[in-house]
């Protein structure tokens, strides 16, 4: 039986030893106040059946300590209004598809000129972080307008949102163009989180003018110097060449909020995007939070980082 977990490598072990009647590790506390995990036996893993605490994913649930120190937000308990949402399937010429956007929209109905928030892997921020929600209870207490928010499901995500030419252009040029047939808006922010949150980068420095301000959430932004074990990734030279742009040239300035788990290998990464940008003139931010890569670090990042950011933007 062995540990599998996502803040050390290797992520899988070490193994539990057995005595005194008992399964039993020691495992260093990682640089975060909760930490998601798996039991492996046999190859195959699953959640701890004797820790009831647990977190959904897109690949199932995993066990989760939380130490003291860890302070959940307050919104997901608030009681707040729920938006009305409208599921759309959009044809995209360029990827060959038909893309899956959730439309949403705050209780108090926005105005023609209210923020449009783009959400990559929208329907999984949606499911496992609570966005919607969060976007109920922030409008319920005015912490942010009333807004919409289109929620745009991947499409081949590690192809089109690794630095993808292509997949920008489709964003830019076919998806966003119907999605505001649908509903008209003023500012227009893009949000993601890892991959998704290098793809909205990339689209701002291919397309500027198409964001007015952007929430990037644990980016992948591997660089070729420090990231040699991320190399087996398929379009990782392609990443880490954007990126180096990035660092260098990073286009038109406008307000970019960053978050990164403290216990993440990419957090460096995140940081000298966070701190490039700003040398470059955007109104740049960077934050810690106290976890990894995960669907929860990134909902605990919300507040305040999404109100400000959509404050910045307008």
């Amino acid at each position: 039986m062995v540990l599998g977990q996502e803040v050390a490598r290797p992520r899988v072990g070490p193994p539990f030893r057995f005595g005194e009647g008992e399964w039993r590790l020691e495992f260093p506390r990682p640089d975060a106040d909760r930490m998601e995990y798996l039991v492996g036996i046999d190859g195959a893993f699953a959640p701890d059946p004797e820790n009831p605490r647990r977190a959904p994913g897109p690949f199932g649930d995993k066990s989760v300590i939380e130490w003291p120190e860890y302070r959940p937000p307050a919104w997901p308990q608030t009681e707040a209004d729920h938006g009305p949402v409208e599921q759309l399937e959009l044809r995209c010429r360029r990827l060959v598809a038909r893309v899956g956007v959730v439309l949403y929209a705050t209780p108090e109905p926005p105005g023609r000129d209210a923020p449009l928030v783009v959400v990559h892997d929208g329907p999984e921020y949606a499911e496992y972080a609570g966005l919607a929600r969060f976007l109920d209870a922030m409008s319920w207490d005015e912490r942010i307008p009333p807004l919409r928010a289109a929620l745009i499901q991947a499409v081949d995500r590690n192809e089109t949102y690794s630095a993808s030419a292509l997949y920008a252009a489709a964003l830019v040029r076919e998806l966003l163009p119907q999605i505001g047939k649908r509903v008209p808006h003023g500012v227009r922010i893009g949000m993601g989180a890892s991959l998704g949150a290098l793809a909205m980068l990339h689209a701002h420095l291919r397309h500027p003018g198409t964001f007015d301000g952007l929430l990037l959430q644990s980016g992948s932004f591997f660089r070729q110097r420090f990231d040699k074990h991320e190399s087996s990734f398929g379009r990782y030279r392609r990443v880490t060449r954007f990126v180096g742009t990035v660092l260098r040239d990073a286009g038109e300035p406008i307000p970019v909020a960053l978050t990164c788990g403290t216990a993440e290998e990419n957090r460096a990464n995140n940081l000298a995007v966070a701190e490039s940008l700003a040398a470059q003139g955007y109104a740049a931010w960077y934050a810690d939070i106290r976890d990894a890569h995960n669907w929860t670090c990134w909902r605990d990042a919300f507040d305040p980082h999404l109100p400000a950011l959509i404050e910045a933007s307008l």
